[in-house]
Protein backbone atom coordinates (compact mmCIF):
# COMPACT_ATOMS: atom_id res chain seq x y z
CA UNK A 1 0.00 0.00 0.00
CA UNK A 2 2.82 2.40 0.88
CA UNK A 3 4.52 1.70 -2.45
CA UNK A 4 1.28 2.49 -4.28
CA UNK A 5 0.97 5.81 -2.43
CA UNK A 6 4.54 6.73 -3.38
CA UNK A 7 3.87 5.82 -7.01
CA UNK A 8 0.71 7.96 -7.10
CA UNK A 9 2.56 10.84 -5.48
CA UNK A 10 5.37 10.51 -8.04
CA UNK A 11 2.85 10.57 -10.90
CA UNK A 12 1.16 13.68 -9.46
CA UNK A 13 4.51 15.44 -9.04
CA UNK A 14 5.53 14.51 -12.59
CA UNK A 15 2.26 15.92 -13.93
CA UNK A 16 2.78 19.15 -11.98
CA UNK A 17 6.36 19.52 -13.21
CA UNK A 18 5.25 18.83 -16.79
CA UNK A 19 2.50 21.46 -16.54
CA UNK A 20 4.95 24.05 -15.18
CA UNK A 21 7.49 23.17 -17.87
CA UNK A 22 4.83 23.64 -20.54
CA UNK A 23 3.56 27.04 -19.49
CA UNK A 24 3.29 29.29 -22.49
CA UNK A 25 5.81 32.07 -22.99
CA UNK A 26 4.34 35.55 -23.35
CA UNK A 27 4.22 36.64 -26.99
CA UNK A 28 3.40 40.14 -28.17
CA UNK A 29 1.73 38.85 -31.35
CA UNK A 30 -0.96 36.76 -29.56
CA UNK A 31 -3.81 37.63 -27.22
CA UNK A 32 -2.57 37.15 -23.68
CA UNK A 33 -4.29 34.67 -21.38
CA UNK A 34 -3.83 37.32 -18.67
CA UNK A 35 -6.05 39.62 -20.71
CA UNK A 36 -8.67 36.92 -21.30
CA UNK A 37 -8.72 36.29 -17.54
CA UNK A 38 -10.03 39.84 -16.97
CA UNK A 39 -13.62 38.76 -16.45
CA UNK A 40 -15.87 38.61 -13.41
CA UNK A 41 -19.08 36.71 -12.81
CA UNK A 42 -21.85 39.03 -11.70
CA UNK A 43 -25.30 38.05 -10.50
CA UNK A 44 -28.08 39.20 -12.82
CA UNK A 45 -31.50 38.33 -11.42
CA UNK A 46 -31.34 34.60 -10.64
CA UNK A 47 -28.11 33.66 -12.47
CA UNK A 48 -24.52 34.66 -13.05
CA UNK A 49 -23.16 36.25 -16.24
CA UNK A 50 -19.63 37.18 -17.26
CA UNK A 51 -18.67 40.84 -17.14
CA UNK A 52 -15.62 41.42 -19.34
CA UNK A 53 -13.00 44.15 -18.99
CA UNK A 54 -13.03 46.81 -21.71
CA UNK A 55 -9.85 45.30 -23.16
CA UNK A 56 -11.51 41.90 -23.57
CA UNK A 57 -14.79 43.36 -24.84
CA UNK A 58 -12.84 45.23 -27.54
CA UNK A 59 -11.69 41.88 -28.98
CA UNK A 60 -15.25 40.77 -29.83
CA UNK A 61 -15.65 39.95 -33.55
CA UNK A 62 -11.99 40.82 -34.21
CA UNK A 63 -9.40 38.70 -36.04
CA UNK A 64 -6.94 37.59 -33.36
CA UNK A 65 -4.08 35.18 -32.78
CA UNK A 66 -4.14 32.87 -29.74
CA UNK A 67 -1.83 30.16 -28.46
CA UNK A 68 -2.59 27.19 -26.26
CA UNK A 69 -2.94 23.46 -25.85
CA UNK A 70 -5.51 21.36 -27.73
CA UNK A 71 -8.19 19.45 -25.87
CA UNK A 72 -10.05 17.31 -28.44
CA UNK A 73 -13.83 17.16 -28.51
CA UNK A 74 -13.92 14.59 -31.32
CA UNK A 75 -12.27 11.24 -31.96
CA UNK A 76 -9.46 11.02 -34.52
CA UNK A 77 -6.00 12.21 -35.43
CA UNK A 78 -7.32 15.42 -36.98
CA UNK A 79 -9.46 17.92 -35.14
CA UNK A 80 -11.78 20.62 -36.46
CA UNK A 81 -13.66 21.39 -33.21
CA UNK A 82 -11.73 21.47 -29.94
CA UNK A 83 -10.94 23.48 -26.84
CA UNK A 84 -7.77 25.56 -26.66
CA UNK A 85 -6.45 25.80 -23.11
CA UNK A 86 -3.95 28.12 -21.49
CA UNK A 87 -2.36 25.12 -19.75
CA UNK A 88 -1.78 21.52 -20.79
CA UNK A 89 -4.32 18.94 -19.76
CA UNK A 90 -2.95 16.61 -17.08
CA UNK A 91 -6.07 14.46 -16.67
CA UNK A 92 -8.27 13.14 -19.47
CA UNK A 93 -11.37 13.72 -17.35
CA UNK A 94 -10.53 17.15 -15.87
CA UNK A 95 -10.72 20.67 -17.20
CA UNK A 96 -7.41 22.46 -16.61
CA UNK A 97 -9.03 25.77 -15.61
CA UNK A 98 -12.15 27.86 -15.63
CA UNK A 99 -13.95 29.29 -18.68
CA UNK A 100 -11.60 32.30 -18.73
CA UNK A 101 -8.69 29.96 -19.56
CA UNK A 102 -10.42 28.15 -22.44
CA UNK A 103 -11.39 29.03 -26.01
CA UNK A 104 -13.75 26.90 -28.08
CA UNK A 105 -12.19 26.54 -31.55
CA UNK A 106 -13.83 25.77 -34.89
CA UNK A 107 -11.22 25.30 -37.61
CA UNK A 108 -11.67 25.99 -41.33
CA UNK A 109 -9.84 22.71 -42.00
CA UNK A 110 -8.99 19.92 -39.54
CA UNK A 111 -5.52 19.99 -37.98
CA UNK A 112 -3.43 17.20 -36.51
CA UNK A 113 -3.86 16.68 -32.78
CA UNK A 114 -0.74 17.07 -30.68
CA UNK A 115 0.44 17.70 -27.13
CA UNK A 116 2.60 20.70 -28.07
CA UNK A 117 1.21 24.25 -27.96
CA UNK A 118 -0.42 25.57 -31.13
CA UNK A 119 -0.92 29.10 -32.43
CA UNK A 120 -4.16 29.85 -34.26
CA UNK A 121 -5.67 32.83 -36.05
CA UNK A 122 -9.41 33.36 -36.33
CA UNK A 123 -12.39 35.53 -35.45
CA UNK A 124 -12.93 35.77 -31.69
CA UNK A 125 -16.40 35.93 -30.19
CA UNK A 126 -16.63 37.21 -26.61
CA UNK A 127 -19.74 35.42 -25.36
CA UNK A 128 -21.85 37.20 -22.79
CA UNK A 129 -24.67 34.66 -22.47
CA UNK A 130 -23.69 31.33 -24.05
CA UNK A 131 -25.84 28.43 -22.77
CA UNK A 132 -22.79 26.11 -22.70
CA UNK A 133 -20.90 28.39 -20.30
CA UNK A 134 -18.15 29.16 -22.81
CA UNK A 135 -16.72 32.70 -22.63
CA UNK A 136 -14.69 32.66 -25.88
CA UNK A 137 -15.09 31.07 -29.32
CA UNK A 138 -12.63 31.26 -32.22
CA UNK A 139 -14.20 30.57 -35.62
CA UNK A 140 -12.77 30.19 -39.12
CA UNK A 141 -9.50 29.37 -37.38
CA UNK A 142 -6.31 28.45 -39.21
CA UNK A 143 -2.90 27.42 -37.95
CA UNK A 144 -0.45 30.32 -37.57
CA UNK A 145 3.17 30.67 -36.50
Amino acid sequence: MQCMKRTLLSIALLAAVTAVAQTLPERKDVVSWKLLAQVELVKVKDRFQPQFSSGVAALDAKEVKVQGFMMPLEMGDKQSHFILSSTPQDCAFCMPGGPESLVEVKMKKPVAYGMEPVVLTGRLAVLKDDPTGVFYRLTDAVAAR
